[in-house]
């Protein structure tokens, strides 16, 4: 299990593992559906919950001795039931967001739906564009909120479609692949979680990385640009 020092799921009491243990494949991809577009789900866990659904794909041996594999070793139905979810979660979170976003985004401080956690998605949303759709999944809280924010700011529907789908099935598909692989690569990593949650952090890193290195590099020709002109 994780330490709650590298876990900050523990925090309000959510294991991945013993998540996906309790609820199974069904109630995995209700998660990854609450998770994605309902206001509700932005405190479940999301990117270690579909690494940890991958990681037992491959099967471990549980605290009492017992064999448990999720979905009996088949990983393309996990990684696709989860693709779904997702997409799915953030199409219903682009409809509530067109539908009452505007004025629940002037809503006062609740105990659950900071305005802040809006703020953290609208900056998001008009920083990267469409993008930001496909950007969101890799960023907690953010991700959750994006759709609404998108479906608030009237987002051409179509363009959030083509990328909610995009970054629904990366997202998904992606970290449950990884914890797939990882696990049958190195049986004994179920045993160090700790180092598969640093893993997961640096490759939930990665896109955001890209698009900073390149936001970097277009500002920097910007400034070459109007520095020397051409004659």
């Amino acid at each position: 299990m994780l330490t709650p020092s590298l876990h900050p799921l523990l925090a309000v009491g959510i294991d991945p593992q013993r998540l996906i243990e309790s609820v199974g494949l069904i109630g995995l991809w209700l998660v990854v559906f609450a998770e994605s577009g309902i206001m509700i789900g932005f405190f479940l866990p999301g990117d270690s919950l579909l690494f940890t659904a991958g990681l037992l794909t491959t099967g471990i041996t549980l605290g009492n001795g017992t064999e448990f594999q999720l979905a009996g070793g088949h990983v393309w139905i996990v990684a696709l039931g989860c693709a779904v979810a997702a997409v799915t979660g953030d199409q219903v979170g682009y409809a509530f967001g067109n539908r009452v976003g505007p004025a629940l985004m002037r809503r006062e401080r609740s105990r659950f739906l900071r305005p802040d956690y809006f703020l953290k998605a609208e900056v998001f949303f008009a920083r990267h564009g469409a993008k930001a759709i496909v950007l969101a999944r890799f960023v907690p809280i953010v991700r959750t909120f994006c759709p609404i924010v998108a479906g608030a700011s009237n987002m051409h529907y179509r363009s959030f479609v083509k990328f909610n789908v995009i970054g629904g099935v990366v997202w998904s598909v992606g970290f449950v692949l990884l914890g797939y692989f990882l696990g049958s690569a190195f049986p004994g990593i179920g045993d160090n979680l700790e180092i598969a949650v640093l893993i997961i952090v640096a490759f939930s890193l990665l896109p955001i990385a890209v698009e900073v290195l390149r936001h970097r590099r277009r500002a920097a020709r910007e400034v070459v640009a109007e520095e020397h002109p051409p004659a």
